[in-house]
């Protein structure tokens, strides 16, 4: 690997190393401190580049895509704020777990504290939301340094996609020229003649990896397994609970479900609520709607919960979970703790689809529990309410995206509201419906742009599922529908403003409510159509919306259907399903 100069040579092989090491895709931010690793990367033949103007949209677009493609994907910019801009994103993937390389460059050593131009200080920029970081040697020829940027390049993804995957961080110092340019032999920046072919080792590093890493898997002892098995065939109530979870779970918690009889409480984002067992297990998706405490003090409660994936997005769901007395398992592969009501029993560290593989090969099918007659009358409840239900709200909305997605499809679902309507309204269905939606931190920043780039990783059609206040925060994030070739169906529930507020008790007070939560910004988003060039629909009525969003999904390229709603009015619809539900199941 020769190289003009040592710039240009250290990029080389640390984008080469990445590349070797499981990284497929790089999404880079213009700038001048960053060069050579822009160069590098684009020259790279194994490498898909997707460029972003803004940094703050690129790196949740590369969030999005890492979630959809289940692969790392790596981000660079030049120095300064624009690694500031980075910080979000990666506060997102550290709570969500989701593998990304951040390369920042830096300025070298003797310019920093030094108000040399566009310098901060990016030691440990991210703090703890990093799974890794490391300060890499400035740039030189000299074959053990360029070794070390390949061993901290393969340990950096190692980190990243390991049982506690998430984000990484390498800080890349650089001095100019920071281009390909070929510089003296005398020169300090020079790499001397023929020394790729002195050093192949460090320049062209081995087929694969430098450093192959073998990553182990927690699992149990026969002991602790088979204490678990005993649990499942004593059962006479079981659940599982899957929250916001890898995709690669879903087939081992259906086969640990199929072998228990346990049904599944499935959150939208846990990758089970949506396929083909959908019609082969019991599979509930409307417990949101009906875990209400004056529907649930008759029943008689779980005596084993079997916990997956993050905490769920309802809040009915958790209040039902810490108002019980049973024995609640929570199985993370990190062992770290992702229960906030406190009242969970178990902590398992160990591979939930392992660890789900091998109680459901054990299980005897005999003692199989499926003795929830209220939990299926509660589901059937619900549903017949909703479908009762002549209103057109925000809730209707999104039942009728999950409805008719195409099949397959991925779904990206913003927060706030959006993402609660799916979980109570979007109806369990056999189709191959992916998911997604940024529940780590969880905020409405760079919604657009994960969705994006949760689209780009797949030929899946694409739909997003948003707001106005988060279609306004990511505006920019639709410079990718034609920069990085996207095309999607985006459904926009315009209600101007925050309509989440209304289910806080400070509604009640007014003001400050409406001008400083609510917060009415009276916008028009049509102009965002001719700006970045799609089209752009406006419905107001369920027969108009039902209508355009069909048509959408089966065409080719980018159409926004905005949906005028009222938060207030949609609230209380919302209010008067739930009242109705209970009335139903306490009768």
């Amino acid at each position: 690997m020769s190289a003009p100069n040592r710039a240009t040579l250290h990029a080389r092989v640390l984008v080469d190393e990445l590349a070797k090491a499981g990284v497929a895709s790089v999404c880079v931010a213009p700038g001048s401190r960053s060069t050579p690793l822009t160069v590098a990367a684009d020259a790279h033949p194994d490498l898909a580049v997707f460029s972003h103007l803004d940094e703050r949209a690129g790196s949740f677009f590369a969030l999005g895509r890492a979630k959809r493609a289940g692969q790392p994907v790596a981000l660079v910019c030049t120095s300064g704020t624009a690694a500031a801009n980075f910080h979000p994103a990666v506060i997102e993937a550290s709570q969500a777990r989701v593998p990304l390389v951040v390369l920042t460059a830096d300025r070298p050593p003797e310019l920093r504290d030094s108000g040399a131009n566009q310098t901060i200080d990016q030691e440990k920029l991210y703090g703890d939301a990093v799974r890794f970081y490391t300060d890499l040697p400035e740039p030189a020829a000299e074959a053990r340094k360029l070794r070390s940027v390949r061993v901290s390049a393969d340990r950096a993804v190692t980190a990243a996609t390991g049982a506690h995957p998430g984000p990484v961080h390498l800080n890349v110092p650089f001095a100019k020229p920071l281009e390909p340019t070929a510089v003296a032999s005398d020169s300090p920046h020079a790499v001397p003649e023929g020394w790729a072919d002195d050093h192949p080792l460090a320049a062209r590093g081995r087929d694969g990896p430098f450093v192959t890493t073998t990553p182990g898997r927690m699992t149990l002892d026969d002991h602790r397994l088979a204490d678990l098995v005993a649990a499942v065939e004593g059962a006479e109530r079981g659940l599982i609970v899957a929250g916001p979870t890898d995709l690669e779970y879903a087939a081992p918690i259906v086969a640990l479900a199929e072998a228990s009889g346990f049904p599944i409480l499935a959150d939208p984002l846990s990758g089970l609520r949506y396929g083909p067992h959908a019609s082969e297990i019991p599979l509930y998706g409307g417990y949101d709607g009906y875990l209400d405490e004056r529907v649930t003090a008759d029943w008689s409660g779980p005596d084993l919960v079997f916990r997956v994936g993050a905490s769920p997005t309802s809040k009915p769901l958790r209040n039902y979970l810490a108002r019980t007395d049973a024995r609640q398992v929570i199985v993370d592969p990190a062992g770290e703790w992702r229960e906030a009501t406190f009242t969970a029993t178990d902590l398992v560290t160990a591979d939930p689809g392992r660890l789900a593989v091998a109680l459901a090969d054990r299980i005897d099918a005999t003692h199989a529990s499926a003795d929830w007659p209220a939990l299926e009358r509660a589901e059937r409840v619900h549903e017949s309410v909703i479908a009762d239900t002549d209103r057109f709200f925000e809730g209707a909305i999104a039942r009728r995206v999950v409805a008719d997605a195409p099949d397959p499809a991925t779904l990206f679902v913003s927060n706030s509201m959006p993402v609660r309507d799916v979980d109570r309204f979007g109806a369990v269905r056999d189709a191959d419906l992916t998911v997604l939606g940024n529940r780590g931190a969880p905020g409405i920043d760079g919604v657009t742009s994960a969705a994006l780039g949760a689209g780009s990783a797949t030929d899946d059609p694409l739909v997003l599922l948003t707001g106005d206040l988060a279609y306004y925060h990511d505006t920019n994030g639709l410079l990718a529908l034609s920069r990085c070739g996207v095309d999607a169906t985006i459904v926009l529930v315009n209600n101007d403003g925050g309509g989440i507020f209304h289910m806080l008790p400070i509604e009640a007070f007014d003001p400050p409510f409406e001008g400083q939560f609510k917060t009415p910004h009276g916008l028009d988003f049509a102009p965002t159509a001719d700006l970045y060039g799609f089209d752009y629909v406006r419905t107001d009525g369920r027969a108009d919306f039902a209508d355009a969003y069909r048509a959408s999904v089966a065409s080719d390229g980018t159409q926004v259907i905005a949906v005028s709603s009222d938060a207030e009015a949609s609230h209380r619809v919302r209010e008067s399903i739930r009242e109705r539900v209970v009335s139903e199941l306490k009768d």
